[in-house]
C-alpha cells in the first residue's frame, strides 16, 4: 500500500520548488521596482496639473541653460512670468519686489490684511566665501526667485521682523517655516531635465497647490528657485544673504544626479523630518545614502549642505540618481526621462512638505536664532534609520532605538540558546556536538556512537570557499575587462549570484551525498547566528560612536537568523531521549527478546514482526562492494556502537518504530524530527533578507556602477556586488544540500557565458556611453589653443583618433590634473578656434581676436603686499583670478559682508572665483600677500565661456559630431572654453 508523502516535507523537491519560486519571485519584485517608476493618477491632487508641469519642463530645457549663458536669462524671465500666472489662475493676490525697497515689503506684511503671496525678485543678494577644499574663494551675485507664502496660523511677525533686521543678524521666528529648493541653472553640456528641471516644475505645482484655498498650510512656505548651483552651491549661498532665509526651519531640497527613474530619498537631517516622508505613496531610499555622504564616500554635493551644514536647518535631500552615465550631458532631456518620473518627485514633495507645513508643534521651532553662529535655530533631531519596502511602505525610526535593539540582541540572544541548550541537556536530547552515549555507564558498557559532529563545519567552509571564488572573479574582471559593469551591471550580479550558488551547492551537498547528517541545517544556522553575532558588535559599535546607522541590515539579519535558530532547538524536542536511543543497544537485548515476547523487539522486529526478510535493494550484503555510494550502505553504522555481536545480529535491521524513520542514510535517532518545519525557516530567513539586501543592492550598483568612468576605482564596485551576492544567498545555505544537480547546473552555464561575456564584451553602447570630459584653453596672450579630454586612457585615444583636427597632430597624454579624477587620462591637442566673442567688439588697440577676450589691470601698493586688480571679460559674467603664491586677504568692490562667510581659506586662496548677474560687467578686486615688500604676486586672469547654444565652440560641435556612438560629452569645469593672460607684479 502507498504511503502518504508529506508535500512540505525537507526532501529535494519541495525544497527547490520553494526556493526556486520564492527567490525568482523576489528578484523579480526587486528589479519591477527599481526599473520602473508608477504612474501617476487619472486625477491628481486640487491644485496640480500634470500637463502644465511637463510643458513646462519642455520649455525650460530647450537649451543649455547654465548660469552664464543667455538663455540662463530667458528661463529665468519665463519661469517669474509662470510664477504670476499661477498666482492670477488661482485669484491668489501677491506682492512682487525686486528687493529695492524694503519698506514696500514690510509695509505689504504689516497691514491689516497683508498679501499671502510674495515674489520676490532678487536682484541684490551678492555673497562672498571661501571654498577651503578647493583653496579658492567665491564672488557670487545671485539672481534667485523666492515666493513665500504666508501660513494661515502665521500672524506675518515671521517675515516682517525678518526684513526689519540687517543682514548681519537674523530673526525671531516663533513657529518656523518651511523650504523648499530646486535650481533653474542647467551644466553648459546639459538640458537639466532631471538636474533640475523636474525639481523646479515640481517647485511651480506646489505654488499652485498651497495658494489653493483648500490646501493653504498653517506655516509659511518659502519656494526657492536658485540660480547658481552647478557651481559651487553658489545660489543657494546667495539666498541665505537674503532675510526670507530666517523664516524657514525645515527644509525639503529637490535634485537630480541622474538622468529618470524614481526620486530617491538621498539624506535626511533627523528622524522628525524624515516621518512626513513616509507619507508619501511610493517612498524609495535608504540610509545608506546618508551613511556615504556622512562618511564622504560620495564626494559630490548638493545644496543640501548649505541649508543644513551653513544655515542650520533640518530637512531631506531628494533627487534622481541613474543613469549616471545621462547625468550632466545632452541626454538629461526631456525625451529621456518621463511624466512618471516627474509625478513620483512631485507626489513625494506633496506629501512631505504638507506634513511639515502642517506641524504647529514646538518639534522645528527653536527659540530664536544662534547669533553666535548666524544660523536658524530649528531645533534639535535625532538621528535616523530609514528605508523603503519595494517602494510600497517606508520604514523610520530612531537610531537610538536600533542601537538599544542590537544591545539586547546583544544579551538576550546567546542567553536564550544558552538556556535552550541547557534545558536540551537536562532532557537528555541534546543531539548537537555529541559524539558517543553509554547504555548504562562509561565503566562497563560499550560506547554508542552518535555522529553529532557530522556537518558541523560545512557551512563555514562552503561559505567562505563561494565567497573566495566570487571576489576571486571580480579580480579577474577588474585585470581583463573593468568597465563591463559600466552597461552590463546585470551580467555582473548573475555571474556573482550564479558563482556563489554553485560553488556552495558543491561543497554542501558533496559532503551530504558523502556522510549524510540531520544537523547540517541547524549547523548552518548556528554558524549563521556566530557570524551574524561578530557583525552585530561591529554595527553597534558604529551606531554608536559614528551615528552610521546603515547597519540596519544586519540587525534584522540577525533577528530572523536567531529565530530561525529558535526552531531548529525546537525540533530537537521531538527527538527521543539519548539514553532511550542508545538502550537498544543494551547486552541483554536477547533475553529480553526471548524471555517477554509481547515486548517490542529492539532490533529485528517492528511491530512482532518476524525478523526474517527479504534482502531489500537498497541493503548491504555481502556482494556489496566496498565502494558502493549508496548511503544506506556507508551510513548504516552511523548510529550503532561497533561490536561483533550486532555486526552478525542486527546490522540489517531497520530502526524500531518508536523512533521514527530518518531521511535517507541519516543518522537514525533522527527519525521523529518534524519533517516541515524548515518551511517557517526558510519564510523567516529569506524573503525578508532577500527584500532589504537586495534594494540596498540594487541602490548601490545605481549609485557606483557607472563611477568608474569618472575616476573612482573599478575594483570597489565589484567587490561591494561580491560581499552583497555573498549575505543575499547566504540564507539558503541550510537548504542547499537538498537540492539535485538540476539547478546547479544550470546556473553553472549561467555562470560559464556570463563570465566569457564579462571578460570579452565592449563594455560601452549607444544606452549606456562612456562620458568624457571636455575643456578648451587658450592663451590669449600667444593664441595657443588646446583642447583636451579626460577620460579612462585606452577609450580616449580610441576617441580622438575619429577626430578630423586631431589627426596627424601629436596627442599628448597625461594623468589627470584634478585630484578627483586621478585614475584617469588628460589628452590634449590642437583644436579648433572658439568664437566666443563677437567680431563686432571694437578694439583700438590693433590687438588679435583673442586677445580682445579679456583685459585686466593690476596696481600694486607702493612697499606692501598689496594689489588691485581691474578685471573684465567680454561676453561672459565669469572670470577668475589664479594666484601661484595663496594670497591672505580678499575685498571685492559691491560685495557685502557676512560673518557667516570667511572670505579666505585659514592657509590662504589660489584662485579668486567672480560672478557677476549683469554681461560684460568689471570687476575690482583688492588681494593681500604675506612675505617681504620685494615678494611678486604671479598668476594668470581667467575669464570663462559656457554658452554652448550659439556654434561658437566648433571644437565640441566638431567631438559631437564624430565622437564613436559609445561617447558622450560632459564639462570639465565651470566653463567649456577658457581665455587666460598671465600677469606678474
Amino acid at each position: 500500500m502507498a504511503h502518504f508523502r508529506n508535500p512540505l516535507a525537507f526532501t529535494p523537491l519541495p525544497v527547490i520548488i520553494m526556493t526556486t519560486l520564492t527567490y525568482t519571485a523576489l528578484f523579480a519584485s526587486l528589479l519591477v521596482v527599481h526599473l520602473t517608476v508608477p504612474p501617476p493618477p487619472s486625477s491628481p491632487p486640487q491644485g496640480v496639473n500634470l500637463t502644465e508641469a511637463w510643458s513646462d519642463l519642455l520649455h525650460i530645457t530647450r537649451e543649455f541653460h547654465p548660469y552664464n549663458s543667455r538663455a540662463n536669462d530667458d528661463v529665468r524671465k519665463y519661469l517669474l512670468k509662470r510664477v504670476k500666472n499661477i498666482l492670477h489662475n488661482n485669484g491668489v493676490q501677491y506682492a512682487t519686489t525686486h528687493d529695492k525697497i524694503i519698506a514696500s515689503d514690510q509695509q505689504s506684511w504689516n497691514t491689516t490684511k497683508p498679501a499671502p503671496v510674495v515674489v520676490i525678485d532678487d536682484m541684490i543678494s551678492n555673497v562672498t566665501f571661501s571654498e577651503t577644499a578647493a583653496s579658492a574663494s567665491v564672488y557670487f551675485e545671485g539672481t534667485n526667485i523666492i515666493m513665500v507664502i504666508r501660513g494661515s496660523e502665521d500672524d506675518g511677525s515671521s517675515f516682517s521682523n525678518s526684513y526689519r533686521s540687517t543682514r548681519k543678524t537674523t530673526a525671531s521666528v516663533s513657529k518656523g517655516g518651511v523650504l523648499v529648493n530646486a535650481h533653474y541653472d542647467s551644466v553648459s553640456t546639459g538640458f537639466g531635465a532631471t538636474d533640475d528641471g523636474i525639481g523646479v516644475v515640481t517647485i511651480l505645482q506646489l505654488l499652485s497647490y498651497f495658494t489653493t484655498h483648500k490646501n493653504w498650510p498653517k506655516k509659511s512656505i518659502v519656494l526657492l528657485i536658485n540660480n547658481g548651483e552647478e557651481d559651487y552651491l553658489n545660489g543657494a549661498r546667495a539666498f541665505m544673504r537674503h532675510p526670507v532665509s530666517q523664516i524657514a526651519h525645515t527644509f525639503l531640497n529637490l535634485e537630480g544626479a541622474g538622468a529618470g527613474g524614481r526620486a530617491t530619498l538621498f539624506r535626511s537631517t533627523d528622524t522628525e523630518v524624515t516621518k512626513y516622508y513616509k507619507k508619501a505613496t511610493h517612498p524609495f531610499g535608504t540610509v545608506i545614502s546618508s551613511d556615504g555622504f556622512k562618511r564622504r564616500l560620495i564626494r559630490s554635493e548638493t545644496d543640501y549642505v548649505v541649508f543644513n551644514g551653513e544655515l542650520g536647518l533640518r530637512g531631506l535631500d531628494v533627487a534622481f540618481m541613474e543613469p549616471r552615465a545621462r547625468y550632466h550631458t545632452t541626454e538629461d532631456s526631456a525625451r529621456e526621462t518621463s511624466m512618471n518620473s516627474l509625478w513620483h518627485m512631485l507626489s513625494a514633495s506633496l506629501a512631505t512638505v504638507s506634513g511639515l507645513a502642517a506641524d504647529t508643534s514646538p518639534t522645528f521651532s527653536g527659540s530664536g536664532n544662534d547669533k553666535s553662529s548666524g544660523k536658524v535655530d530649528s531645533g534639535r533631531g535625532t538621528d535616523a534609520v530609514w528605508f523603503d519596502i519595494l517602494g510600497k511602505a517606508f520604514v523610520v525610526f530612531r537610531l537610538h532605538t536600533m542601537f538599544a535593539l542590537c544591545v539586547t540582541l546583544l544579551v538576550v540572544a546567546p542567553l536564550t540558546l544558552i538556556a535552550l541548550t541547557v534545558a536540551l541537556t537536562k532532557t537528555d536530547k541534546m543531539y548537537l556536538f555529541s559524539t558517543k552515549q553509554y547504555v548504562h555507564s562509561a565503566d562497563d558498557d560499550e560506547a554508542v556512537q552518535m555522529n553529532g559532529w557530522r556537518g558541523v563545519f560545512r557551512f563555514p567552509v562552503a561559505f567562505v570557499l563561494a565567497t573566495a571564488a566570487i571576489i576571486g572573479l571580480a579580480y579577474l574582471v577588474v585585470k581583463i575587462n573593468p568597465l563591463i559593469i559600466y552597461s552590463s551591471p546585470f551580467a555582473v550580479w548573475s555571474m556573482m549570484l550564479a558563482a556563489w550558488f554553485v560553488v556552495a551547492w558543491f561543497i554542501l551537498h558533496g559532503a551530504d551525498a558523502m556522510r549524510p547528517s540531520a544537523l547540517q541545517r541547524t549547523y548552518s544556522l548556528i554558524w549563521m547566528f556566530a557570524g551574524g553575532f561578530v557583525v552585530l558588535i561591529g554595527v553597534t559599535i558604529s551606531a554608536r560612536h559614528y551615528d552610521i546607522a546603515g547597519g540596519y541590515f544586519m540587525a534584522l539579519y540577525f533577528i530572523v537568523i536567531f529565530l530561525a535558530l529558535l526552531i531548529s532547538y525546537i525540533e530537537m524536542i521531538f527527538l527521543p531521549k539519548k539514553s532511550a536511543y542508545v538502550s537498544r543497544f543494551g547486552t541483554d537485548n536477547s533475553s529480553h527478546q526471548a524471555s517477554d515476547t509481547a515486548s517490542r523487539p529492539l532490533t529485528g522486529t517492528t511491530g512482532g514482526q518476524s525478523d526474517e526478510r527479504p534482502v531489500n535493494e537498497d541493503d548491504a550484503t555481502e556482494t556489496t562492494s566496498l565502494l558502493r555510494g549508496d548511503r544506506r550502505s556507508f551510513a548504516r553504522y552511523g548510529g550503532r556502537r561497533h561490536s561483533a555481536s550486532e555486526e552478525t545480529d542486527h546490522e540489517d535491521r531497520p530502526l524500531a518504530k518508536d523512533f521514527g524513520t530518518p531521511y535517507s542514510g541519516e543518522q537514525e535517532w533522527s527519525g521523529k524530527l518534524p519533517s516541515s518545519l524548515w518551511i517557517i525557516q526558510f519564510l523567516l530567513l529569506v524573503p525578508i533578507l532577500v527584500i532589504v539586501l537586495g534594494q540596498i543592492g540594487l541602490l548601490a550598483t545605481s549609485a557606483l556602477y557607472q563611477t568608474p568612468a569618472d575616476g573612482s576605482p573599478a575594483l570597489v564596485v565589484y567587490l561591494a556586488i561580491a560581499i552583497l551576492s555573498a549575505l543575499i544567498l547566504a540564507p539558503l545555505g541550510p537548504f542547499l544540500h537538498r537540492f539535485t544537480y538540476h539547478v546547479p547546473t544550470f546556473l553553472f552555464l549561467v555562470c560559464l557565458g556570463t563570465v566569457i561575456y564579462n571578460l570579452t564584451a565592449f563594455p560601452f553602447s549607444r544606452d549606456h556611453r562612456l562620458k568624457v570630459y571636455f575643456n578648451q584653453h587658450v592663451e590669449c596672450d600667444t593664441g595657443l589653443n588646446t583642447v583636451s579630454l579626460h577620460g579612462v586612457d585606452l577609450y580616449v585615444r580610441k576617441i580622438i583618433a575619429e577626430i578630423p583636427s586631431a589627426r596627424g597632430q601629436f596627442i599628448n597624454c597625461t594623468a589627470s590634473n584634478i585630484k578627483a579624477r586621478k585614475e584617469l587620462s588628460l589628452c590634449s591637442w590642437f583644436g579648433l578656434p572658439a568664437h566666443v566673442v563677437p567680431y563686432t567688439v571694437r578694439d583700438t588697440r590693433n590687438r588679435t581676436y583673442v586677445e580682445t577676450w579679456l583685459d585686466y589691470n593690476v596696481t600694486r601698493v607702493k612697499d606692501a603686499n598689496e594689489a588691485k586688480f581691474h578685471v573684465v571679460g567680454q561676453n561672459t559674467r565669469a572670470c577668475r583670478i589664479l594666484f601661484d603664491t595663496p594670497v591672505t586677504y580678499l575685498e571685492v568692490d559691491g560685495a557685502s559682508s557676512d560673518p557667516r562667510f570667511k572670505t579666505v581659506g585659514d592657509n590662504g586662496s589660489k584662485e579668486v572665483r567672480l560672478w557677476h548677474r549683469e554681461w560684460d560687467k568689471p570687476w575690482d578686486v583688492l588681494v593681500k600677500w604675506e612675505g617681504d615688500k620685494n615678494t611678486k604676486l604671479t598668476g594668470k586672469v581667467v575669464c570663462l565661456w559656457s554658452d554652448a547654444n550659439d556654434g561658437a565652440i566648433p571644437a565640441l560641435e566638431e567631438l559631437q559630431h564624430y565622437m564613436p556612438v559609445w561617447t558622450i560629452l560632459t564639462k570639465l569645469a565651470d566653463g567649456l572654453v577658457e581665455g587666460s593672460k598671465r600677469f606678474s607684479i
